[in-house]
């Protein structure tokens, strides 16, 4: 007992000490982080991976963007001013997702527009590219499937999103994309891609960000369900029959015009002088007679 009474009589000397309240947070500390380390690896691995992620992009950027858009995208201008390249910084990666993966992005040459044309990277490319402008300036992200897809909702409620979209597209966008998002020519150059058939990540991710001449619509203009809405509209126009015959394209009241006025006032006018040079020819038959 003398000997437990003198063992315990040490313990609170020493907890008394000054040195036990850091021994303590120390403990504390090694155990926190042992047990974070233990139970939640997958947080480690996931910023190791954006890390590399970001570097590997840097790579490919350096490669083939920064002739135009800086070493550290923060855009390029040439000795009298003029802008080669725009600043990169607050892009966000979703305006690189679009750019890149449709293959506007690298430039195949300078224009009023970039083309659209094949890829240059692969999917694993352009996520290491779109993250590392990402990390040069917070900006809008990649969007899930799940911010412009209808699955999981009743045919009604499907049916009333294509009636919003509708609407919504009819005022903001048959100015430039048509009524049937045909495309339409634009001044100095520019034009209004068509956007049927294309796929509904880059419909969302050019609403988003606002690329060349399309104004950009933010979640603050239209919402992310609008947005959603305006996609599910446009799929469904690939399935709508065509109940105007011959639509020309779809391409609107000019090529519609000018068909009209070639074909059918065209054929009027030759009748008329196919007429003409025939009554032409029986009246001198008669006077000869």
């Amino acid at each position: 007992m003398r000997l437990l009474n003198r063992s315990a009589g040490r313990l609170s000397r020493h907890r008394r000490g000054p040195l036990a309240g850091l021994v303590v947070l120390l403990l504390g500390l090694l155990m926190t982080g042992g047990l974070y380390a233990a139970f939640s690896p997958a947080s480690a691995d996931e910023t190791a991976s954006s890390a590399d992620q970001i570097a590997k992009g840097r790579e490919l950027f350096l490669v083939s963007c920064s002739f135009c858009h800086g070493q550290n995208g923060e855009g390029v201008r040439s000795e009298d001013g003029n802008q080669i390249g725009p600043s990169l910084v607050g892009v966000g990666a979703a305006a690189v997702d679009f750019q890149v993966g449709t293959g506007r992005m690298p430039l195949a040459q300078p224009g009023a527009q970039a083309q659209e044309k094949p890829p240059t990277f692969d999917d694993d490319e352009v996520a290491a590219l779109a993250a590392y402008v990402a990390s040069l300036g917070p900006g809008p992200a990649v969007p899930d499937e799940g911010d412009y897809s209808l699955a999981g909702m009743s045919d009604e409620e499907r049916q009333a999103a294509i009636t919003r979209g509708g609407q919504i597209f009819l005022t903001n966008c048959t100015a430039c994309h048509n009524f049937e998002g045909s495309g339409g020519a634009m001044p100095r150059g520019g034009y209004a891609p068509r956007i049927r058939g294309v796929e509904p990540r880059y419909i969302y991710e050019a609403l988003l960000t606002g690329p060349q001449n399309m104004p950009n619509f933010s979640n603050g203009n239209l919402s992310p369900d609008e947005k959603r809405d305006v996609i599910a509209y446009l799929g469904s126009l690939e399935e709508m029959p065509n109940y105007g015959g011959f639509g020309l394209g779809g391409l609107g009241p000019v090529p519609e015009g000018l068909a009209a006025w070639i074909g059918g006032i065209g054929i009027c006018v030759g009748f008329a002088v196919w007429i003409a040079a025939h009554t032409t020819r029986s009246n001198k038959k008669k006077v000869e007679a």
